[in-house]
C-alpha cells in the first residue's frame, strides 16, 4: 500500500508571520507559498491506484502536480497529502490555521488533526456529522473579544458557505455567510483548542479533490403504478452522496448505501436491507477479489434476511459498488457475522440484469425533432440522415411545435405549432393517417402561455403543464391516454409557474423550469409522491430543490444519467452556458462542455453512450465523443430523445 514519507521529509513552516490560511489553495500554490515561509501540509505524487483493490508505493522523488479542481475525476489520486503536527510555541490563530490544514490531509480518522485538541475534545469531536463547504476556504483570526487570559482565547473561523454535506454524505447548496468560534487554551504551555463545532469545514477546491460523488441504489416506491411495468417493485434509483477518494473506498460506499437513503429522496425509494443493518464487527476493509468477487459480512440485523429479500439486497450492492469502480464487479456474496459467517446469498451480475438501473430508459434507438415542414421527423442511430417518423404524426395534416416519444419508441406525443393542443399517436402503424381529436387542449390566448412540451417516464405515462395564467396545471396522463388528471405541486408560489419539465425514466424525480414572480427561471428537482388506491391513485410533486442555484436564468435542461442533468442557463452577468449538473445541485466531474451560441433547447439521454443535441441559432447540432459541435440539420427544431 502507498506508505506515508520518512519523518524527514515532512516539513512544516508555520511561523508567526503566516498568512491567513486558506486551505483552497492547490497544491501547488503550497508548495509555492511553504517556499516564502507558508505553513504547508505535505503533498508527493502517488501512482493511481486500482479503485476497489490493489496498492502503490510512493516513490522517493519528483515534482508536485497542480490540482486542476475543474475536473474531479482527473485530479483524483495525483497527489497524496499529509499533515503537519503541531509545533512548540504556536500562537492561538497557528493552531486553528493547523488544524484547519491538517483535515484536508489523506488520513482515515484524522489523527494529526487531532493533536490539536485538548485530550477531551479529541475523544469528543466528531469530524464526520457534517462538512460545510466554503467557496474560498475558510479564514482564521483573532475573534472580537478573543484575547488571552486564565479561560483562554477565541479564534473566529469564517467565510463564504456554498454548500453542506449531512451525516448521510448528502450534498446541499446551501448559501450564505458560515462564522463559528474556536475556543482555546493551554495544555503543557502550548494552546489547544478545547471548545468547537462537529463535523469539517473545507474550501471548494479542497472538497474536490478529497471527495468524489456515487450513486447509491434503492427502489422506487410507485405504488401501485408498479403494476404498470415488468418487475415494477425492482426499479433502482440512484441517490448521489459524496465519499472521501482514498479511504477505502468499497467499505465506506457499501457502509453509505447501508445507512439509506438521504433525507430528500427517502420518501419516494426503499432499502431492501433490513433496518439497523451495518457491517459487520471487524469488517473493516472491502475489496474484490482477482475474480471480482465481492464478499461482505453484515451485522446480525442484516444476516435476518430471507433469500428473496437477500437477492434485491446483493442488487444494490452490486450495482451501487459497480458504478464507481474501475474494476467490474462479477459476484456478490453476502454473510452473516462472523469470520465464517453463514452464507446468506451469492448473485452475479448477470443474476441482477433485471435489477439494472436505467433499464426504463428505453434503448434510444432514434432522436426525434420537427422538421422544417413542422412534421415530427428523427435521426436514425447509425444515420445522420432524418425522416419523418411513421403515421399520423409524421403526416403533416397538423403542423407540430414540439415533439416528445416514449420510452419504447411506440408512441409519440406532439404539441401543435400554436401550442394550443396535445395529439397522442402510434409511430409504428403506417396505415394510421387520422390523427384523431387532441386529449388536451389550453384556454390561453398566448401561445407562451399555452402547452409546455410533454414528456414520458418509464411507466408509460405522459406529463405536460398548461401555463395558463388563469389556471396554471402540471398534468399526467396514465398511459398517454387517460383523462388528464391534475398533479399537486405544494412548491410552487402563487406566482410562480412551470415553464418546461422532464420527468427521469424512474417515475419518481421531476425536473422542472419554473418562472418566478422576479421573471427569472430556475431549475428545481421534485420528488413524485405516489398514493391513494387502484382505482384512484393520487401522484403529488413534493418538496422542490434547486439544481443549478448559481444559474440566474435558465433556458433549457435534459436529463444525461441516472442522477445528472445537462444545462442551458447564464450566471449574473455571465454569458449563456451549458454544463452538467448532478441533481444534488453540485457541478458534476464531466468535462466541461464546448461553448455554443444562443441554445434554446438541449437533449440528451438517460443512456450516457448517445451524443447530446442541442437546438441554437444554426439549426440542430450534435456533440459527438472528444470532439465539438457538428450541424445535424439547418432547419430543424426542438430536438427531443426517447423520453
Amino acid at each position: 500500500m502507498a506508505t506515508e514519507p520518512p519523518a524527514d521529509r515532512r516539513e512544516h513552516a508555520r511561523s508567526a508571520g503566516a498568512p491567513e490560511y486558506a486551505p483552497s489553495w492547490t497544491v501547488a500554490e503550497r508548495r509555492r507559498t511553504k517556499r516564502r515561509g507558508r505553513p504547508a501540509v505535505y503533498a508527493v505524487p502517488a501512482a493511481l491506484a486500482v479503485l476497489l483493490s490493489g496498492c502503490a508505493s510512493m516513490p522517493d522523488d519528483g515534482n508536485v502536480d497542480h490540482v486542476n479542481s475543474s475536473h474531479r475525476a482527473e485530479s483524483d489520486s495525483q497527489v497524496r497529502v499529509y499533515s503537519v503536527s503541531p509545533q512548540k510555541g504556536e500562537s492561538p490563530q497557528q493552531i486553528v490555521r493547523g488544524f484547519l490544514e491538517a483535515t484536508t490531509s489523506d488520513e482515515a480518522e484524522f489523527p494529526t488533526a487531532r493533536e490539536y485538541l485538548t485530550p477531551q475534545m479529541e475523544r469528543n469531536w466528531d469530524p464526520f456529522e457534517s462538512t460545510t463547504v466554503l467557496s474560498n476556504g475558510p479564514t482564521a483570526r483573532k475573534a472580537p473579544r478573543g484575547a488571552v487570559g486564565k479561560n483562554g482565547y477565541a479564534v473566529e473561523v469564517s467565510g463564504t458557505r456554498m454548500a453542506e454535506v449531512d451525516g448521510k454524505h448528502a450534498y446541499s447548496p446551501s448559501e450564505g455567510a458560515y462564522g463559528e468560534t474556536f475556543h482555546l487554551t493551554k495544555v503543557d504551555g502550548q494552546w489547544r483548542i478545547d471548545r468547537m463545532p462537529d463535523g469539517l469545514v473545507l474550501g471548494e477546491s479542497d472538497f474536490q479533490r478529497i471527495y468524489r460523488p456515487i450513486n447509491t441504489y434503492y427502489y422506487a416506491q410507485l405504488g401501485y403504478d408498479a403494476e404498470s411495468i415488468t418487475d415494477g417493485q425492482n426499479v433502482l434509483v440512484a441517490d448521489p452522496v459524496y465519499l472521501r477518494r482514498r479511504i477505502n473506498p468499497v467499505t465506506e460506499t457499501v457502509s453509505a448505501l447501508l445507512q439509506g437513503p438521504s433525507g430528500w429522496i427517502d420518501p419516494v425509494v426503499t432499502s431492501s436491507f433490513p433496518r439497523g443493518t451495518r457491517l459487520a464487527a471487524g469488517q473493516r476493509h472491502l475489496s474484490l477479489d482477482d475474480s471480482g468477487v465481492l464478499r461482505v459480512r453484515l451485522n446480525s440485523k442484516g444476516a435476518k434476511a430471507g433469500s428473496k429479500q437477500c437477492v434485491r439486497m446483493a442488487a444494490q450492492v452490486l450495482h451501487t459498488v459497480q458504478d464507481q469502480a474501475s474494476a467490474k464487479v462479477s459476484k456478490v456474496e453476502l454473510a452473516g457475522p462472523g469470520p465464517k459467517g453463514r452464507g446468506l446469498c451469492e448473485q452475479t451480475r448477470e443474476e441482477v440484469d433485471t435489477y439494472e438501473p436505467g433499464r426504463l430508459n428505453g434503448s434510444a434507438k432514434r432522436a426525434y425533432f420537427i422538421d422544417k415542414d413542422h412534421k415530427v421527423a428523427a435521426f436514425g442511430r447509425k444515420s445522420e440522415r432524418p425522416e419523418s417518423v411513421e403515421g399520423p404524426l409524421g403526416s403533416g395534416r397538423v403542423e407540430m411545435g414540439a415533439v416528445a416519444v416514449n420510452r419504447l419508441e411506440s408512441e409519440g406525443a406532439a404539441i401543435s405549432r400554436g401550442r394550443r393542443s396535445l395529439y397522442v399517436a402510434s409511430l409504428e402503424d403506417s396505415t394510421a393517417t387520422t390523427l384523431g381529436d387532441p386529449v388536451l387542449i389550453s384556454k390561453a390566448k398566448r401561445e407562451n402561455d399555452r402547452l409546455t412540451a410533454p414528456s414520458w417516464d418509464g411507466l408509460g405515462d405522459l406529463w405536460v403543464a398548461d401555463r395558463d395564467p388563469r389556471n396554471p396545471r402540471l398534468l399526467r396522463l396514465r398511459g398517454g391516454k387517460e383523462e388528464p388528471e391534475e398533479v399537486r405541486v405544494p412548491g410552487l408560489g402563487k406566482d410562480e409557474r412551470i415553464e418546461s419539465l422532464r420527468i427521469a425514466s424512474d417515475g419518481v424525480r421531476i425536473a422542472l423550469r419554473v418562472r418566478g414572480a422576479d421573471g427569472q427561471v430556475s431549475l428545481q428537482l421534485g420528488r413524485v409522491v405516489r398514493g391513494g388506491t387502484a382505482k384512484k391513485p393520487e401522484v403529488a410533486v413534493a418538496e422542490l430543490r434547486p439544481v443549478a442555484p448559481q444559474l440566474e436564468d435558465v433556458t433549457a435542461a435534459s436529463w444525461a444519467g441516472g442522477s445528472r442533468l445537462v444545462v442551458v442557463g447564464r450566471e449574473s452577468g455571465g454569458v449563456q452556458q451549458l454544463q452538467y449538473m448532478e441533481t444534488d445541485g453540485s457541478v458534476s466531474d464531466q468535462p466541461t462542455l464546448p461553448g455554443i451560441n444562443d441554445v434554446t433547447g438541449v437533449a440528451a439521454s438517460e443512456d450516457e453512450s448517445r451524443p447530446l443535441l442541442a437546438d441554437s441559432e444554426g439549426g440542430i447540432v450534435r456533440l459527438p465523443p472528444d470532439a465539438n459541435w457538428k450541424t445535424l440539420t439547418e432547419s430543424g427544431s426542438t430536438p427531443a430523445y426517447p423520453g
